[in-house]
């Protein structure tokens, strides 16, 4: 947790004003420890929570960042106009959000085919999402070849398997 971790939210906390964070580990002290060493690092609010359903709901934006092989994330524990950006499942065998989640949100990826192949995207086309229902890869959105987010509603998920911070 320690390094994907504090490269994820001091990035998220360097393009966003974020006024709490929630940090969530299956190791609760784990995750509290992190909480406090992050909060003093970043001059910010960082709580550790063991209710990962209440703290999705409540965040604007919730990055994944875990080895977990079965998704803890579940279509329904998201509230309207979240982004997700899914960057844990980095094999065909991990995975955090329920497919489910995916059907129902505007997916962008970083490129197609990787994703297809592993990770969330991976997962959802096998419970019968399209890759034509990929809204798009995120050169298109910057490109302006496609729009982002449309209204404040949808939930974006971005799965990125090529922009990976590697260490």
């Amino acid at each position: 947790m320690r390094h994907q971790g504090r490269i994820q939210l001091s990035a998220t906390h360097a393009v966003l004003p974020i006024k709490k964070a929630y940090v969530f580990d299956v190791d609760t002290p784990k995750a509290e420890c992190f909480a406090k060493g992050i909060s003093e690092l970043l001059e910010m609010n960082v709580v550790a929570t063991i209710d990962l359903m209440r703290a999705t709901k409540e965040s604007d934006v919730c990055v994944t960042c875990t080895p977990s092989r079965r998704y803890y994330i579940e279509n329904g524990h998201v509230s309207p106009g979240t982004f997700i950006a899914a960057m844990g499942a980095d094999s065909p065998d991990k995975q955090e959000l329920d497919p489910e989640l995916l059907k129902s949100s505007r997916v962008v990826v970083d490129i197609l085919e990787p994703c297809a192949q592993v990770g969330e995207l991976h997962r959802a086309l096998a419970r019968g999402m399209r890759k034509e229902d990929v809204h798009a890869e995120l050169g298109e959105i910057v490109a302006g070849k496609k729009p982002g987010r449309t209204n404040e509603e949808e939930i974006i998920i971005f799965d990125g398997q090529k922009l990976r911070f590697r260490m």
